[in-house]
């Protein structure tokens, strides 16, 4: 989740137009689109596997602290460090101590890929020094939520407090859950559209090709990817599909509407968050909401309002696909490959709208629905399994990264970073199926063994 890391002043808004200039801010001419990659990680103890709290030694703020060294600067909140700002983008705590990377923004995947393996050894590096180890997977495969220590995050305890009066797996979600997320560029208010409305409909791709999350407390939870299956339990206010999405007429007003009638979670002012959940953002912009009489929003407020919409893609001065679990170093790179090569070049644009422009938005829901269960058993709106949809979607995908011709040193495009994609489509094991297979066969069903197969 966003963690704000600028404090400085911020301009009230006067008008409606302030709100869209925020998405009118992000459009980019094609030379300077990048590519943004945000991966968590489950942070846990070797020595018994437990998950670490902030404070305690060895804990999550030392791990924090030990990054220092390869220059990452902290963020400070409430006296304690609650993230770090470097080169490499941002490192931020998920509420439960999940270590995200929110990555630079990036010209090609090669970048990226390096990115990731940069970040990852430097974890691993202090980690060592700390006993402690980091788990890709899209859920606590063992870990009850009283088991989980909360962040001193002052935007958790707001979150944490409302999430069981809107939905029954809120808290699942913040505690106990891993993403790996793609923030992609767009040129004008129609291309955002365009490629809005294709991510939107294959982001059951990416939730299938990604599905990594089938235990829950130990055993197989009925589910490939049950973290997937969170949001739909999570709050309807904010979460989704965005059926207006396909609507004719949408744009950056739509979706502007759509945010103000998300109801709010807090107010950031000096240095502490106001609770102010389930207030409307319409009522602030007129003065009326009542923590704060009279008082209205800065820019910073709609920012960071926009931050707190969950839907499977989300609109803030870039597009963000939020489908895919958690999962190792090689799936942190082949996110990124699979909507890059998709929604960055216009052929493959407009072919991938070509396989899902006729499906209703029933169709589609039920495919959203389906999905977190079935994974690459699901059938899509025309009748094809979710496995062999997959594997056409990514050779539309490998045709759009050749024809970017981003090479690396030795002369590859962006095409590898693909490959477990394919495997997964080649072999129709998911990696929820080979953790499943795992536990039904040489484990025993012990999960335990997750933690010395699939860390990082």
């Amino acid at each position: 989740m966003t963690t704000r890391t600028d404090d400085s002043a911020s301009p009230q808004i006067q008008s409606r137009a302030d709100l869209i200039a925020v998405f009118e801010g992000g459009e980019k001419p094609r030379e300077d689109w990048r590519i943004g990659t945000e991966h968590e990680k489950f942070v846990y103890r070797r020595s018994d596997h437990r998950a670490p709290s902030y404070d305690e030694p060895g804990g999550i703020r030392d791990l924090l602290k030990g990054l220092t060294q390869f220059g990452w600067r902290p963020v400070i909140e409430n006296g304690n460090v609650i993230a770090l700002t470097g080169d490499d983008g941002t490192i931020s705590l998920e509420p439960a101590g999940q270590f995200e990377l929110s990555g630079a923004a990036l010209k090609n995947l090669h970048q990226t890929c390096a990115e990731a393996a940069r970040h990852l050894g430097q974890c691993k590096m202090i980690g060592d020094r700390l006993g402690l180890g980091f788990l890709g997977i899209g859920m606590w495969p063992d870990k009850k939520r009283a088991d989980l220590p909360v962040m001193p995050k002052g935007r958790y305890a707001i979150m944490l407090n409302y999430m069981p009066k809107v939905g029954s797996l809120g808290l699942d979600m913040m505690l106990r859950t891993c993403t790996i997320q793609t923030n992609l560029d767009y040129s004008t208010e129609a291309d955002m559209v365009k490629k809005f409305r294709v991510a939107l409909a294959l982001q059951p791709v990416a939730t299938a090709l990604f599905a990594n999350s089938p235990f829950t407390e130990g055993k197989p939870n009925g589910y490939k990817s049950f973290r997937s299956h969170i949001w739909e339990d999570t709050d309807p206010d904010r979460t989704g599909m965005l059926p207006f999405v396909f609507e004719d007429g949408f744009g950056y007003e739509r979706y502007c509407d759509y945010a103000l009638d998300v109801p709010m979670y807090f107010v950031y002012r000096d240095g502490k968050y106001i609770d102010v959940a389930g207030e409307s953002f319409r009522a602030f912009l007129e003065g009326k909401l009542p923590q704060l009489p009279d008082e209205k929003p800065l820019l910073t407020d709609w920012v960071d309002h926009l931050s707190t919409a969950f839907p499977e893609v989300r609109l803030k001065s870039f597009l963000e696909m939020r489908g895919a679990d958690g999962g190792r170093w090689s799936r942190i790179c082949g996110l990124p490959a699979l909507w890059v090569g998709l929604l960055y070049d216009d052929t493959a644009l407009d072919a991938a709208w070509d396989l899902v422009k006729h499906w209703t938005i029933e169709q589609r829901e039920k495919l959203r629905h389906d999905v977190p269960k079935l994974a690459l058993e699901a059938v899509t709106p025309d009748g094809e399994t979710m496995r062999d949809f997959a594997g056409r979607v990514l050779d539309v995908s490998a045709d759009g990264l050749t024809r970017r011709k981003q090479l690396n040193s030795a002369g590859d495009n962006e095409g590898g970073f693909l490959d477990p994609l394919r495997d997964v489509v080649a072999s129709g094991m998911t990696p929820a199926d080979r953790l499943l297979a795992r536990y039904h066969g040489e484990w025993h069903g012990d999960v335990s063994h997750i933690y010395e197969e699939f860390s990082f």
